[in-house]
């Protein structure tokens, strides 16, 4: 079966080893490194599904490592560890490209919740773990974001956009309620109107539909929310 695969970078000796112990104890694969420089190449490297990034290390900083990696194209959901809580400091990491700022000292059943949000949002779940999907004639890489159209037009997609398709996708054929939807791409704390998603799968229609009037890949359960199939029907 497969893991979610987490890298935790954390020059504190003693943390490291309690963030990563603790991870593996909910079935999480784990690296972990204590060395800016070499946290780049590790990331780099593993392809991890989230990233703990410390933002005071050796090397370079943590806001330092996200913003090149971000610079890349890389998406990966960055969780960042710091001491420092004053609103500059978490506005700094949010601009970096961090997902989430978290102040040390803080408690691990916090941490692991934030963790288990951060992938579930981005679309991981037990067992599986996308990478890409084929289908009539487009292509999409949804650990970068981007497509490729059948026409040969690259783009990449919103947040919300690759949400739903990966969730759609990782249930092909299966209808998928607005609530679920709502649920796991925006989460219990967020929750906007059903007319959000709807929204969302016009502009999915408008990207990989033949014709966005008559869809043949995403398809409107009425009453109940949509179903996805790679194959028309």
């Amino acid at each position: 079966m497969n893991r979610p695969h987490v890298l935790v970078i954390e020059d504190e000796p003693v943390l490291r080893d309690v963030l990563a112990d603790n991870l593996r104890h909910e079935d999480y694969r784990v690296d972990t490194c204590g060395d800016g420089l070499e946290a780049l190449a590790r990331w780099t490297e593993t392809g991890p599904d989230l990233v703990v990034l410390d933002v005071m290390l050796p090397g370079l900083s943590g806001f330092e490592i996200c913003e090149r990696m971000r610079r890349t194209g890389d998406r990966t959901p960055v969780l960042f560890l710091s001491a420092k809580d004053q609103p500059e400091d978490r506005i700094r990491g949010l601009s970096a490209g961090g997902d989430d700022y978290l102040v040390k000292p803080f408690n691990l059943t916090e941490f692991l919740l934030r963790v288990h949000n951060m992938l579930k949002r981005r679309g991981w779940t037990p067992g599986e773990t996308l990478g890409e999907l084929d289908f009539a004639g487009h292509s999409v890489n949804f650990r970068t974001w981007e497509y490729v159209l059948a026409d040969g037009s690259r783009g990449t997609l919103g947040e919300r956009e690759h949400g739903i398709l990966r969730l759609l996708v990782r249930r092909e054929g299966e209808v998928v309620s607005r609530d679920m939807i709502l649920d796991e791409v925006w989460g219990r704390d967020a929750w906007p109107s059903s007319r959000t998603v709807d929204n969302v799968i016009v502009r999915l229609r408008r990207l990989f539909e033949p014709d966005p009037a008559e869809p043949v890949h995403f398809h409107t359960v009425w009453g109940v929310g949509y179903r996805f199939t790679s194959v028309p029907g």
